[in-house]
């Protein structure tokens, strides 16, 4: 089993839902990588920037154990692209652990794998988990198999507990 995990973020990513789950991960033993859309460096929301590893399209997703998609409006710009969504659903499909905060179970639609998950989110994109056939529930981490979801920074210490019990089985 692989010891990587793969961040997919894009511009105006929601930093610390990236940078504080990669510090729970990393604590876990586990290496990340970022992948971007181009492959190119990744900037914050709010002016950080992140050197990403690989494209999406060098990225061979059974080469990762996990997968993480933080919020902002990053989600929304990989949304753009249908292979984004092709190298996460993999992640769903297959069963590996699925890490998604804030706005990131939004992008998570575009993979047509979340009918009957149970997760959350922030809230205001509840109406489109519930139409791609998820259950949404407004708790601060939702573990559903292998999918694991939290609503906003608020809850990053429930969120990164969570994402380490995963990373132990």
């Amino acid at each position: 089993m692989s010891k990587k995990v793969a961040v997919l973020m894009a511009d105006y990513v929601e930093e610390i839902e990236y940078t504080s789950p990669k510090e729970a991960i990393e604590a876990k033993g586990y290496e990340v990588e970022v992948i971007s859309p181009d492959g190119k460096e990744v900037n914050g929301k709010n002016g950080d920037t992140f050197q990403a590893d690989k494209s999406v399209s060098d990225a061979n997703p059974e080469d990762y154990a996990a997968i993480l998609v933080p919020g902002g409006f990053s989600p929304d710009v990989l949304r753009g692209n249908p292979d984004n969504a092709k190298f996460a659903g993999h992640f769903l499909e297959n069963k590996k652990p699925t890490f998604s905060i804030c706005h990131g179970p939004q992008f998570l639609v575009d993979t047509d794998k979340l009918r009957g998950y149970d997760l959350t989110s922030v809230a205001n994109v509840k109406k489109d988990l519930e139409n791609a056939g998820a259950i949404y529930h407004d708790e601060s981490v939702v573990v559903s198999d292998n999918l694991i979801t939290s609503r906003t920074p608020d809850d990053l210490d429930d969120f990164n507990k969570a994402i380490q019990e995963a990373l132990n089985e």
